[in-house]
C-alpha cells in the first residue's frame, strides 16, 4: 500500500507533458477545498442558530415542565406541593395557567395566548435577561402584564403609556342567562416587553396568575408546573422522582422536549441544506474524474511498464484510487483551513451581517468536532467514487506498450 501512495504522490506532484493536466488537477483541488469549506460552514451556521434560539427559548422555558396528559386544568389542592418542593435537585417551582384570548389596545385587535404566572416564575426561568424594556410586575396592586415583542408590534402597544389599559377577553364558561356576560374581560397596563426570538414573542402575554383563573371562572387551578433544577443533581433524577410522585396523569418534559417539534424542524432543515451542498460537491467532483482520466491517458506507458514488471491490475487501480484520495485529502485540508479562517472572521468581526430588525447583527456560527467527522467522511467518499472510473480504466491498459 505504501508503494501505491508513493507512485500516486509522484504522479500528482511530477511534471506532466501537458500543462493543462496540471491546471485541471489544481482546479480539482480548489473545487474540493471550496466544497469542503461550504459544507463545514453550512453546518456551523445552523449550529449557531440552533444554539442562539435554544438559549433564547431557555429564558422562557423552565428546566423541567409538568403538564396534564388529558385534562386542561387541575386544582392546586390535588398536588402535594411540599413533596414536589422537597425533591432533591428542585430549587424553585412555579404554577402557570394559559389560555387563548382576544386582545384589544386602542382599536388594534389580535388573538394570542394569555399566560398567568405566579411570583416564582421569573426565578424559575431566565426571562429577566430577555427583557427589551420595562420590568416584570406580577401580583401588585396595579394590574400589569409583560408582552412579547411580536404582540407589541401587532397591537401597536406603547409600553411607556401608563394611562391606557390593554384589554383581554375570554368567552364566559358559566351557564348563560338573560343577564350573564358573554365575555370575561381583564384590563392591565404593559409593564415591559420581552423577546426570546421565536413564536412565543408573537403569541404570549404574561399576567398575574389569579387574574387568568378569574377570567376562566376558576380558583387556584393550573395547567403546568415549572421547575428550576440544580445542575449538580441533574434533570434525569428529578424527572424520575416527579413521574413517581405525580403518576401517569402528568407528562414530565425537559427543556428539549418542550420544543421538540421546533428543534426537529431546524435539524431537518440543517441536513437538507447539507445534502444540497453535497450534490454541489458531487458536481465539482466531475472535474476530479476528468483530471484523473487525463493522467491515466498520459501514464499509459508507465502503467504498461509497471504491469510488465509484475504489478497486478488491482495494484494499478489502487495507484489511481490513491491519487484520487490524495487530491481529495489535500482539497479537504485546505477547505478546513479556509472554513476555520472564515469562521474566525465571522465570529470576531461579523463578516456577513443580518438586516436591521433582528436581535443580532451578524449570522451566528458555532463549530462542533462531530461536523468535521461528518464532512471528512462525505468528502473522502465523494473522492473515492470519483476515482473509481479512472482507476478501472487504468487497470484495463495492457502490459504491451505497442498494443496500447
Amino acid at each position: 500500500m505504501k508503494l501505491y501512495f508513493k507512485i500516486a504522490l509522484r504522479y500528482l506532484l511530477g511534471k506532466k507533458t501537458t500543462n493543462a493536466i496540471n491546471v485541471i488537477t489544481w482546479i480539482s483541488i480548489l473545487g474540493m477545498s471550496i466544497g469542503t469549506a461550504a459544507l463545514i460552514l453550512i453546518l456551523s451556521v445552523f449550529n449557531g442558530f440552533e444554539s442562539l434560539l435554544t438559549g433564547m427559548l431557555s429564558n422562557f422555558n423552565p428546566d423541567v415542565k409538568v403538564t396534564l396528559v388529558q385534562r386542561k386544568y387541575i386544582s392546586m389542592d390535588s398536588v402535594d406541593v411540599k413533596s414536589l418542593a422537597s425533591i432533591p435537585g428542585v430549587e424553585k417551582l412555579a404554577f402557570t395557567i394559559e389560555e387563548t384570548s382576544f386582545f384589544d389596545y386602542k382599536g388594534s385587535q389580535e388573538v394570542g395566548i394569555i399566560k398567568g404566572v405566579d411570583q416564582n416564575f421569573m426565578k424559575v426561568t431566565g426571562l429577566d435577561t430577555s427583557l427589551l424594556s420595562g420590568a416584570a410586575k406580577f401580583g401588585l396592586d396595579v394590574e400589569y402584564g409583560l408582552i412579547g415583542s411580536g404582540m407589541t408590534t401587532k397591537l401597536s402597544v406603547n409600553p411607556s403609556d401608563g394611562f391606557t389599559q390593554l384589554m383581554a377577553y375570554m368567552p364566559s364558561r358559566k351557564s348563560k342567562g338573560p343577564l350573564a356576560k358573554e365575555f370575561n374581560s381583564y384590563g392591565f397596563y404593559p409593564s415591559g416587553v420581552f423577546s426570546v426570538g421565536s413564536d412565543v414573542d408573537m403569541q404570549y402575554i404574561l399576567v398575574n396568575f389569579d387574574a387568568v383563573n378569574t377570567m376562566l371562572g376558576l380558583e387556584n387551578h393550573f395547567s403546568a408546573i415549572e421547575f428550576k433544577i440544580d445542575e449538580a443533581v441533574g434533570e434525569k433524577k428529578v424527572m424520575k422522582e416527579l413521574t413517581k410522585i405525580l403518576g401517569p396523569m402528568y407528562k414530565v418534559s425537559n427543556r428539549y422536549q418542550q420544543d421538540e417539534s421546533f428543534l426537529k424542524i431546524m435539524n431537518i432543515e440543517k441536513w437538507i441544506s447539507y445534502l444540497i451542498a453535497c450534490l454541489t460537491l458531487l458536481i465539482i467532483a466531475f472535474n476530479l474524474v476528468g483530471s484523473l482520466w487525463m493522467i491515466v491517458l498520459e501514464k499509459k506507458k508507465d502503467i504498461a511498464i509497471l504491469k510488465s514488471m509484475g504489478l497486478t491490475t488491482a495494484g494499478i487501480r489502487w495507484i489511481f484510487l490513491a491519487l484520487g484520495m490524495l487530491i481529495s485529502f489535500i482539497g479537504m485540508g485546505v477547505g478546513f483551513l479556509l472554513g476555520i479562517i472564515l469562521y474566525w472572521l465571522q465570529k470576531d468581526y461579523g463578516l456577513i451581517g443580518i438586516p436591521d430588525g433582528f436581535l443580532i447583527d451578524a449570522y451566528p456560527i458555532e463549530m462542533r468536532w462531530i461536523d468535521f467527522v461528518v464532512v471528512t467522511v462525505t468528502v473522502l467518499m465523494i473522492g473515492y467514487l470519483a476515482s473509481l472510473l479512472p482507476s478501472y480504466r487504468a487497470g484495463q491498459i495492457s502490459a504491451f506498450v505497442r498494443q496500447e
